[in-house]
């Protein structure tokens, strides 16, 4: 899998006359937006198409599995405006492998990442180009700084992850940061450059460098449609990125265990020291089974920390492709 995705790709402006416009790609992951689709399509050719003259554009709409009529929808879209590319999985592999095929198939000197949500303002899309084009940077991300509409125990739960990764690991991550980012031709490449199985972008996009410009906007909620992030899919998500990009689960269970041993080896001496002394029984099945039960629960418990880790590496060294495409009229 990794020697089939490690394969050459354009240099931008290689081939290309220089007379022509910039080429911008923009990438965006569906899943089930058969509702969202029209209203994202005629945003974009109001606000950026039709506006950004100076820009020639690629929309790439990469199709992961729906289940309703998200594809019919893209394959008319396709056919009305040639910039608009799309290619469809077999199966629903998810966002991170919908964005990596997006990325892989970009041919754009500028690669934008967005959702079809309208969550992501396609107003942003010129400021992001203008500061490519100013300032000395290779990407311009965007943060939120509110959460309006969210429940409150998610963004309770949001602002924690953001706080317990950034003291665990050693990349940074910005509260709030959303994949939504214009990146500069090098960038992609070396994101392209990670074969991950278990991709988790926000970090990916942090661990590549690069100089990256912080775009702030307030929280925008859906239009039409349904949000596909469930608690417990985010929940899912927050562990991805903490094995990810952090050994520190294994350090802490490692530490733990080392003081349970410790602490267990002490009373083990306290009871013998007493029983020799005093003649006292030791205590009996009560207290017995109470510490059994703690150790045993700590070692299932460290044994599961073991396991995700492990489990990774199985799924990586397997070598399964990142996602498996059935249709496109991308020509390669």
């Amino acid at each position: 899998m990794q020697q089939e995705e490690l394969v050459s790709r354009d240099i931008p402006g290689e081939n290309r006359n220089t007379a022509q416009k910039p080429l911008v790609s923009i990438v965006c992951p569906c899943y089930n937006e058969e509702a969202m689709l029209p209203l994202y399509e005629d945003a974009m050719q109001k606000i950026v198409f039709s506006r950004l003259t100076e820009y020639d554009f690629e929309l790439i709409l990469v199709n992961d599995g729906s289940k309703d009529k998200t594809l019919p929808i893209i394959r008319e879209l396709a056919k009305k405006d040639e910039r608009i590319k799309y290619l469809s999985f077999s199966r629903n592999f998810g966002k991170e492998a919908a964005m990596y095929a997006g990325l892989k198939n970009a041919k754009g000197d500028f690669v934008c990442v967005m959702d079809c949500d309208l969550q992501d303002p396609p107003e942003m899309i010129e400021t992001m180009l203008a500061r490519l084009s100013t300032d000395d940077c290779d990407c311009v991300a965007t943060r939120r700084v509110t959460r309006k509409g969210e429940p409150k125990i998610r963004s309770a739960f949001a602002r924690a992850f953001y706080r317990i990764i950034n003291r665990i690991s050693d990349t940074e991550f910005v509260d709030g940061a959303r994949d939504f980012r214009m990146m500069r031709r090098c960038v992609v490449d070396a994101v392209l450059e990670l074969p991950e199985y278990h991709r988790f972008s926000k970090g990916i996009f942090m661990w590549v460098g690069f100089d990256t410009v912080w775009l702030e906007y307030e929280n925008i909620e859906r239009v039409a449609g349904e949000t596909k992030w469930s608690f417990w899919k985010l929940t899912k998500y927050a562990i991805e990125g903490i094995v990810s990009f952090s050994t520190a689960p294994l350090k802490m269970a490692t530490a733990a265990g080392s003081v349970i041993s410790v602490l267990s080896l002490l009373y083990m001496v306290i009871r013998v020291v007493i029983a020799m002394i005093w003649g006292n029984p030791v205590a009996g099945y009560p207290s017995l089974l109470a510490i059994m039960l703690t150790l045993g629960g700590f070692i299932l418990l460290a044994l599961g920390i073991i396991g995700e880790y492990v489990a990774r590496t199985y799924m990586q060294v397997k070598q399964r492709p990142i996602y498996i495409q059935k249709e496109s009229n991308i020509k390669k």
